[in-house]
């Protein structure tokens, strides 16, 4: 009997942790201006910035982006500089839209394993970047099912 209860205040706290997370999302979205989510959704590039070891923000680099439920997502070998200061624990970083003096807002970066975000930035490439697309198409594709390219989701900070 004792057991079961245990269990059952568990999953409620792990109830509960899964919707602040959830409802901590929505909330950061929301904290974009309509600026802002306005660039993100015509704009063809993003620039980012992220965090050196010193702790100042690198020169920005022009990337290729998805936008989706609210946050921004590249696709970058796992050499790169942002991924390799995501992976050393240097999360933040700055992101211009549409040019690198355009709006910009703080986000935190994460390497993700996600499917459905993989599969709707290869189809959204293919419409966003039509003259480019077919260029990288394949090296993407190729680079997440071999690892030579990892998804960072960047989700803007409050």
């Amino acid at each position: 009997m004792r057991q079961s209860q245990q269990c059952k205040q568990f999953v409620g706290i792990v109830t509960i942790t899964l919707l602040a997370t959830a409802l901590g999302a929505a909330r950061a979205d929301a904290e974009l201006s309509a600026e802002i989510k306005s660039a993100l959704a015509s704009s063809k590039y993003v620039y980012i910035a992220s965090t050196r070891k010193n702790g100042n923000l690198s020169k920005p680099a022009e990337i290729w982006f998805l936008y989706r439920n609210g946050d921004v997502y590249v696709g970058t070998p796992p050499t790169s500089w942002r991924a390799r200061r995501i992976k050393a624990g240097r999360t933040q970083a700055k992101i211009w839209v549409g040019k690198a003096d355009g709006p910009s807002f703080m986000a935190t970066g994460a390497i993700v394993n996600d499917a459905e975000a993989q599969q709707a930035m290869l189809d959204g490439y293919a419409r966003k970047y039509p003259d480019g697309w077919s260029k990288f198409e394949e090296k993407f594709r190729a680079g997440f099912k071999d690892g030579t390219r990892v998804l960072i989701r960047y989700a803007p900070k409050d």
